[in-house]
């Protein structure tokens, strides 16, 4: 298990845990955290489960692929040099502690 810490757009914090292997997105929906949409399911068909990731962890993270920056061209809200998707982040016991940042609106 990952703790993962969402700090949804009005600044309400939840830390939880994540099992390795799960995505943030998949930790967001399993406790129902309001702000990750996920329309998709992780398909990376749709932009629902965009976030952005706080810059302590970028480095941490594998780059996005170019799939993922396609469908980030399709958000909803603005695209940041941190916006991931979240199904596409992979929790592992290095990001024990990470830190998302959910947008205002995913639609």
């Amino acid at each position: 298990m990952a703790v993962v810490t969402y700090i949804e757009h009005n600044g309400t914090e939840h830390r939880v845990d994540v099992a390795e292997g799960n995505s943030v997105m998949q930790g967001a929906i399993d406790n129902m955290i309001e702000g990750i949409v996920a329309e998709c399911g992780g398909g990376l068909a749709c932009a629902t489960c965009h976030c952005y990731v706080d810059e302590a962890w970028l480095d941490k993270l594998e780059p996005a692929s170019e799939m993922e920056g396609q469908m980030l061209e399709f958000s909803a809200c603005e695209t940041k040099p941190t916006s991931r998707l979240s199904c596409q982040i992979t929790v592992s016991g290095e990001l024990d502690g990470l830190v998302v940042h959910l947008p205002e609106a995913q639609f």
